[in-house]
């Protein structure tokens, strides 16, 4: 990580990018988390410098209170950050304490006595399914390259198709298409599940496969940029919003929108919801109802046809 300043006691900054590493190496979290990690934590310890006036040490880090950790959010808000990011900026302190604590460095409890932010129940809604079908389509693509049109409808497939998050369509390689009609898939917290490979997406993979000029094998990245780097999401995510434009779709059309279409329309089919809990690799039953916009009925309605006490 790109260190410009030195925002606390070396020993502390050592740490710190231990800390990362292991959420890198053993946690498998995105890149995109941890980037946000490191940027949170960078933050708190600017504010730490301040706060406490000079960079802030391991023992200091001890001491610190409840207050402490609270007026750090109180002056994340004051910048602006809602919720979300407020409850990411939390979650990033804890995980970040908590290493520290597992190797007797500081105690955890100051930042664990401090509550999240209530978070507001929004999910991206999902597309109809003829708005998701025309996201997905090779000839909607509006890249004038056509490898790179190509690709991007390839990486639309997985994302409605299969169900996958931006950060896994983007880390699949050419060996993780052996399976001829599964893909295994490893998610957050190093979670593995298998999902089903449409032959309709794996037709889109295998016409990419075949315009990309760039060499594609193994463990290597399997969808490149422009330059043949790995692709980014960001690209993706512009893409789309072009897309937006260009066809009339919602604000709310993103490439997590297609994911969240994937299960919405799956459930709206008839499928069960502990099926679509594995292909998303919720750990939580109750994550997938919120996330299809399941009511309890329906929700009591699956149990009562499932469960053989009902």
């Amino acid at each position: 990580m790109n260190e410009l300043l030195i925002i606390a006691d070396p020993r502390l900054m050592d740490e710190r990018s231990a800390w990362l590493d292991s959420l890198a190496r053993e946690r498998r979290l995105s890149d995109h988390t941890l980037h946000a990690y490191e940027r949170d934590t960078r933050q708190f310890l600017t504010f730490l410098t301040g706060h406490l006036g000079g960079p802030p040490t391991l023992n200091d880090i001890q001491l610190l209170r409840p207050a402490d950790f609270r007026s750090f959010l109180a002056a994340r808000r004051k910048e602006g950050s809602g919720p979300r990011s407020l409850g990411r900026n939390l979650a990033g302190l804890r995980s970040l304490l908590r290493y520290l604590e597992k190797k007797g460095l500081v105690n955890a409890a100051g930042v664990g006595a401090v509550r999240s932010p209530k978070q507001p129940k929004s999910l991206p809604k999902p597309l109809s399914d003829r708005q998701a079908i025309t996201v997905v389509s090779d000839k909607a693509q509006l890249h004038e390259e056509p490898w790179i049109a190509a690709r991007d409808a390839a990486v639309f497939a997985l994302l409605y198709g299969c169900g996958l998050r931006i950060s896994e369509a983007l880390d699949l390689t050419l060996n993780d298409f052996s399976g001829a009609t599964t893909l295994r898939i490893t998610g957050k917290g190093n979670k593995t599940r298998l999902v089903p490979l449409l032959t309709v997406v794996l037709e889109a993979v295998t016409k990419y496969r075949s315009l990309c000029p760039y060499h594609l094998e193994g463990e290597n990245p399997l969808f490149r940029g422009a330059r043949g780097g790995k692709l980014q999401a960001a690209i993706i995510q512009r893409t789309m919003q072009k897309m937006r434009s260009a066809f009339g779709l919602p604000e709310t059309a993103t490439p997590h929108a297609l994911r969240h279409s994937f299960a919405t329309h799956l459930l709206a089919g008839g499928g069960d919801l502990r099926t679509i809990q594995e292909l998303l690799g919720h750990a939580s039953l109750s994550t997938t109802q919120v996330y299809t916009g399941v009511d309890s009925s329906r929700l009591l309605e699956v149990y009562d046809r499932a469960h053989p006490r009902a």
